[in-house]
């Protein structure tokens, strides 16, 4: 059995780095095509939950006092203006990076076929070789009889009677016929080779390209919804947080307290009011009342001190007198 060539193995060995390759692109590509739709319908369903939950803070809005209520609609509408971007960003995410890396699986297909072609033209080239070597071999004396008639037998055949017969005209014809048909074999497999490495370079060229697109357009969209969320979600928070609290809290407290209950109250306090002025104001006529009648009493209890005093002078000047006229008499 002749032995392939060196052109031969190192064809063989091309072919299956690039049958490695390709079947290495099919794998790794459908997987991230998985894992990328996977990812898209796990946004879209964080954007259905998201608009629940817009639609209740909503509801609960109009439950709320004024400043609250307006202040949780404005919340509401921010959070839904987000997933708007949100839904964009699942549409930008299925075009630009699930449908290029779907579209691999057709591009795979091609250059399977492409290397299908290749493989043909090479085994064809071998057993070629293979026929040549066996002719070479054999070299049967009738050899020239049988190639002349097999092609004469034909009308009286059947097909396949005739396919038989004619692989035994190929197997006995002349080794220079062999190794024209080798020669011509290997040339269509040289050809297809060449071909097949063309397409094989431009295949690997535009994998890195698509790669380099696909993943950034991804982180493209990525940056765009989340700035754009930012800037929503800054709204947001400045719109629940500047919910007037003290004014709400009147609001609350007016309907805890109707107002013909605060008109009674009110007057409640109004009467309140008086009585405790009319109180203060007796305190104060009483202190007055008593300051004087103490000030009387006082001065009362002075003057009688001064008539006491006076009436014991006088006490004193009569004895005085007595004492001068006992002595007149003496």
């Amino acid at each position: 059995m002749m032995s392939r060539t060196p052109d031969a193995r190192a064809r063989d060995n091309q072919t299956r780095k690039i049958q490695e390759n390709i079947t290495n692109v099919e794998k790794h590509f459908g997987e991230m095509c998985q894992i990328f739709a996977a990812y898209v319908r796990k946004t879209a369903r964080l954007r259905d939950k998201a608009d629940v939950l817009v639609r209740e803070i909503g509801m609960y809005a109009d439950t709320e006092t004024p400043n609250l209520k307006s202040g949780l609609k404005q919340f509401a509408d921010h959070l839904a203006k987000v997933e708007d971007y949100r839904q964009a960003e699942v549409e930008r995410l299925e075009a630009k990076v699930i449908e290029p890396l779907k579209s691999y699986g057709a591009v795979v297909k091609r250059k399977r076929e492409d290397l299908k072609a290749t493989q043909s033209a090479r085994d064809r080239e071998a057993k070629q070789m293979a026929q040549l070597e066996r002719t070479r071999q054999r070299n049967p004396s009738d050899r020239q009889i049988i190639s002349q008639v097999c092609p004469r037998a034909s009308h009286h055949l059947t097909v396949v009677q005739y396919v038989l017969l004619y692989v035994s005209c190929i197997s006995m014809c002349s080794p220079n016929q062999a190794e024209s048909e080798l020669q011509r074999a290997t040339m269509d497999a040289t050809r297809t080779t060449r071909q097949l490495e063309e397409t094989i370079d431009e295949f690997e060229k535009q994998k890195i390209r698509d790669i380099k697109k696909i993943f950034g357009d991804f982180v493209t969209v990525e940056m765009a919804f989340h700035a754009k969320a930012l800037e929503v979600y800054t709204l947001a928070y400045q719109s629940i947080q500047s919910v007037d609290e003290e004014e709400d809290l009147e609001v609350f407290r007016s309907l805890l307290h109707p107002p013909d209950y605060q008109s009674r109250l009110d007057i409640v306090r109004a009467n309140s009011k008086t009585s405790l002025d009319r109180t203060g104001s007796f305190m104060s006529t009483s202190g007055t009342l008593q300051q004087q009648r103490a000030r009387q009493t006082r001065r009362e209890e002075e003057e009688e001190e001064d008539e006491e005093d006076e009436d014991e002078s006088e006490e004193e000047e009569d004895d005085e007198d007595e004492e001068e006229d006992t002595d007149d008499e003496n």
